[in-house]
């Protein structure tokens, strides 16, 4: 199948609402070990609009990312509460893969597509959003507090379709849990698992370094198959899960009205105009990430 009528097929019945046994799970198990490995705090509630859609934009770290939006999870339910629907993007890909896409329906996220967001900000459902996508998420462990991007304008396009404010989220600390080296758009295709779930850019982390010399002389095993298990695990998300705790500080800004990114005068629809108000967005997150 087309991987874009792919993504268009899923559906979601309830975005931005988590189901009751989710948030029952979240509470009882993934708050307390939220708590014990990166001591969370978020500030910046009041800056949330009561009413009416918006796009949440975050910066994105760690390969995953999976400590950070867990932590941002179990923080919005826990300071906000689950009567106050938002749903998070997600890669198309997660809503296929079992248990992960039970997950994502559980917690109401959505597929990262333009009609998805589309539907869920038409019926008044703001969206989370990370930009930054695998661009940012495998930036090295040196560039942590860095907000990048990568020039991509997508959020920017919808927000402006929608007409919706933006609001900054600024993330710090994610970065460490599951250190980077460096990343890659040849790694991408060469390691070969990472182009089969999407990802057109990929990584090594410090997990990735460590154990893929280790299962060089210690696989017990041919050397033509230590090597083929070194590459496949190199290609594997798993060397991106968090194994270092660390302090997760998130902070919310102000909004920025559509108004203001995209004044009426001279609002041409070209994406030059969502060229211009990128720096503007970038720079609100990364004043968050620097406080």
């Amino acid at each position: 199948m087309d991987p874009a009528r792919w993504a268009k097929s899923i559906v979601v019945e309830n975005p931005g609402r988590p189901m009751p046994g989710m948030v029952r799970l979240v509470r009882r198990y993934l708050e307390p070990l939220v708590r014990l490995c990166h001591r969370p705090k978020l500030v910046g509630i009041e800056h949330l609009p009561e009413s009416g859609p918006f796009l949440l934009v975050a910066n994105h770290s760690a390969g995953l990312g999976i400590s950070e939006i867990l932590t941002f999870l179990v923080m919005y339910l826990r300071n906000v509460g689950p009567d106050r629907p938002l749903a998070g993007f997600a890669h198309p890909f997660g809503f296929r893969l079992f248990p992960l896409s039970a997950a994502l329906r559980g917690v109401g996220a959505i597929p990262s597509t333009y009609a998805a967001a589309e539907q869920a900000l038409s019926a008044g459902i703001p969206l989370l959003v990370f930009p930054g996508g695998d661009h940012e998420a495998f930036r090295p462990i040196w560039q942590a507090n860095r907000v990048d991007f990568g020039g991509r304008v997508g959020f920017l396009r919808i927000a402006r379709a929608a007409g919706v404010p933006i609001v900054p989220l600024g993330i710090r600390g994610g970065h460490f849990t599951a250190p980077v080296l460096f990343r890659s758009r040849i790694l991408a295709p060469l390691l070969g698992t990472p182009r089969l779930i999407g990802a057109k850019r990929w990584g090594v982390s410090f997990l990735g370094a460590i154990v893929a010399p280790l299962i060089v002389m210690f696989a017990p095993a041919s050397w033509p198959i230590r090597a083929g298990l070194a590459w496949l695990w190199l290609g594997s998300p798993l060397i991106f899960l968090p194994w270092v705790p660390w302090t997760l500080r998130m902070r919310i800004g102000a909004p920025i009205p559509a108004s203001e990114l995209f004044p009426r005068e001279g609002r041409d629809g070209t994406d030059e105009e969502l060229r211009r108000a990128l720096p503007r967005v970038q720079a609100a997150v990364q004043a968050l990430v620097d406080r």
